[in-house]
Formats: structure tokens, C-alpha cells, sequence
């Protein structure tokens, strides 16, 4: 497929009544691992994740040059429609999309990190545009951090202000609105009813309803973030502990790499 028909099938994928799950990976080799399963329909990039790969802490320290080249090496490396985890834009959310879409990238996480609402809306504006500008259907999934950093705020505050920096985003242009964040389903079930029905994106973490529940109530998307990683690392030192305490290798290893 062209850049333009990853793009719209991208899209396509958020907008079907079958939750969209994206298992997130931060590398080639795990994003071919995950991209060779019959049930990947599109991958998702972790930037803690990728980040972390490179030993630098999450939150844009990673040069943006370096998280680039890593995307685009995966984009290139597999047949299905990849989104990008761009944090809150690196300093120019349309330039960094711009380049994003240079390295194959279809669609991008962009994070508000609860910055005043007029600042995020402008942020998911010029991603927009400089889609447009590309000649793209970019799947903009723009994230609000109302639950992430709004912790000392009421549960009704953080439904609210996730509600409305969801409206202004979709107004906006974004294709979806990511809230992550532990809640159960009547929190699911206020923010599908106020930002729409196929627009909600949401993370899987431990609290969170299953997917097949989430795809009853709507949701259009769930991701994994850097859960991924942490288990492929926790399986690796579970396995080096094994081995220094005398274990041998396990039959069925598959030769993934």
C-alpha cells in the first residue's frame, strides 16, 4: 500500500465497530514479531518505550532525531499501518508530524500534558494541517492527560475537562481522543456519551474493562503503552534468574530475531 492507503485504512480501522486493539512495540524485531500475527491490524509505537531502548527517560529526552529513525525503521520493516507516539509534538507538533510522515508514519499519538486548552487545541491544529499539507489522512489519536496529571482533582472534574479537550480536539481535526487512566465502566460509558461513540481510545491497564467489553461500550481503540516492554524485560530477567540458579533453556523457544 501507498503512505495515502495505510493512512486511510488507519483510519478506516478506527471508525469500524471492532475495537482496534494495537499491541505497542519500540523496536523492528518486536514490531515484526507482533505485525506476523493473523489478529495485528496496525502497530503502535511506545515512546517510553522506544525512549527507554536508548536509556533515556521518558517525556521528549530522547532526540527527536533518534525516536524519528527508530519509527520509521519500524514503519518500513512491516505491511501494516504504524502510529507513532510523538509525546506532546517535540516543540512543533506540525513540523514532527511532517517528519513523521517522511519515515512512513500514518498516524501519532499527540499528548496535551493538561497545558491550557487553547494551547493543546493550536498543538492538534498544526498536526492537522501539516497532514493536509502532505497529502495524508493522518490518524491523529490526540491524548489528553485530564486522569494522568489531574490526580488531586474529583473523579467528575478529570470526566469533564477529558470531555471537553475531547470535543475541542475532534473540532480540532484529531481522528480519535486517548484518555488513559485507571476507571471502570461508568467512566467509560460518560466519556463515549460526551465525546462520541468510535472516538474514545484508551489504554489497557490493570481496573480497565476487557476488550471485548470496551468494543460493547463503543470504545474505539485500546493500547498497551510500555506494558509491552516491561513484560518482554521481566520474562528475560525471570529467565536469566532461572538459569543462574542452575536452570537450562525451555524447549519451544520460537527464533523470532
Amino acid at each position: 500500500m501507498t503512505i495515502a492507503e495505510r493512512a486511510t485504512e488507519l483510519r478506516r480501522l478506527h471508525t469500524d465497530p471492532e475495537l482496534l486493539q494495537v499491541v505497542n512495540v519500540w523496536d523492528v524485531v518486536s514490531a515484526r514479531a507482533i505485525a506476523a500475527l493473523p489478529g495485528t491490524k496496525a502497530l503502535a509505537t511506545a515512546g517510553h518505550s522506544i525512549a527507554a531502548t536508548f536509556g533515556y527517560p521518558d517525556g521528549e529526552q530522547i532526540p527527536l532525531d533518534l525516536m524519528l529513525d527508530m519509527v520509521g525503521r519500524i514503519a518500513r520493516a512491516v505491511d501494516v499501518p504504524v502510529s507513532a507516539d510523538l509525546d506532546a509534538g517535540f516543540g512543533d507538533a506540525g513540523e514532527t508530524v511532517r517528519r513523521a510522515i517522511g519515515e512512513g508514519v500514518v498516524g501519532a499519538n499527540l499528548e496535551d500534558q493538561l497545558k491550557p486548552l487553547d494551547e493543546s487545541v493550536a498543538a492538534v491544529s498544526a498536526a492537522v494541517a501539516a497532514a493536509e499539507a502532505e497529502g495524508v489522512p493522518f490518524a491523529l489519536n490526540a491524548r489528553t492527560d485530564a486522569f494522568v496529571r489531574g490526580r488531586e482533582r474529583s473523579l467528575e472534574a478529570n470526566v469533564a475537562d477529558a470531555i471537553e479537550r475531547g470535543r475541542a480536539f475532534l473540532d480540532a481535526g484529531a481522528t480519535s481522543v486517548f484518555v488513559p487512566g485507571i476507571f471502570g465502566e461508568d467512566v467509560v460509558r460518560q466519556l463515549v456519551a460526551g465525546i462520541g461513540e468510535l472516538k474514545v481510545a484508551l489504554i489497557g491497564l490493570p481496573g480497565v474493562p476487557a476488550p471485548e467489553r470496551l468494543q460493547e461500550l463503543g470504545v474505539a481503540r485500546l493500547s498497551y503503552g510500555p506494558t509491552t516492554q516491561r513484560v518482554a524485560l521481566g520474562a528475560l530477567q525471570d529467565l536469566a534468574t532461572d538459569l543462574y540458579l542452575g536452570g537450562v533453556l525451555p524447549d519451544g523457544i520460537r527464533p523470532l530475531n
